[in-house]
């Protein structure tokens, strides 16, 4: 094992460990308690609230802003397959050239869409209001690490340079808003839990209200 990676793995190791904490910490806390008189199906609301919520056109901040929210799905894709990818590389494992092809088009996209999200936090001014420092670092750590990923696929001689940017996007993850990579689940589950209850979701087509 070459020195810088067994950098990323101890910083994986220390992220991992951080993460597991909040996990089960969030286990500890138990299922929300609502004290109204419940009416609905929470099954059919956490899985509603897993799937049809997260439907753009049932979200305001996302059916307002379709390129936004088609940017973010396309970064967020990117950096699940970057991580998959440190693991191939971790274990030198090797990828068929077409594979390869395909995952460069993906990288590429997914590098071009948090350009851009991060463009558009800095120019508009509602979006500067309403960010902190985290915001920024979190947005610039992943897409270099995309980018680092991206460069990777095309020359594995940058290898090195690779593990490092993991190493550091492994010990920031547990810090900053990268940690919701982990509370989203819990938030969509009490989500779906909330409205659930009330038997607000699943929400009704018309002609089921009908």
């Amino acid at each position: 094992m070459t020195y810088y990676q067994l950098i990323s793995l101890i910083a994986f190791l220390i992220c991992f460990l951080s993460l597991s904490y909040h996990f089960f910490r969030l286990v500890r806390l138990g299922l929300p308690k609502d004290y109204s008189r419940k009416t609905g199906n929470l099954k059919s609301a956490v899985t509603y609230s897993f799937t049809g919520a997260m439907n753009p056109l049932k979200k305001e901040s996302a059916y307002l802003h379709l390129p936004t929210y088609t940017a973010g799905i396309l970064y967020h894709t990117g950096t699940f397959i970057s991580i998959v990818l440190f693991f191939l590389f971790f274990f030198d494992i090797k990828l068929s050239y077409a594979l390869r092809l395909i995952l460069i088009c993906v990288m590429i996209v997914s590098g071009i869409s948090g350009i851009g999200i991060f463009i558009k936090r800095t120019m508009t001014k509602k979006l500067r209001l309403l960010s902190n420092p985290d915001d920024y670092i979190s947005n610039l750590i992943v897409t270099v690490f995309q980018i680092f990923t991206l460069i990777v696929l095309f020359q594995e001689s940058f290898i090195p340079y690779y593990f490092i940017c993991a190493a550091l996007l492994f010990l920031y993850l547990p810090l900053g808003k990268l940690k919701h990579s982990l509370y989203f689940f819990a938030a969509r589950y009490h989500l779906g839990f909330y409205y659930g209850w009330r038997r607000v979701w699943p929400v009704k087509s018309n002609k089921q209200i009908k």
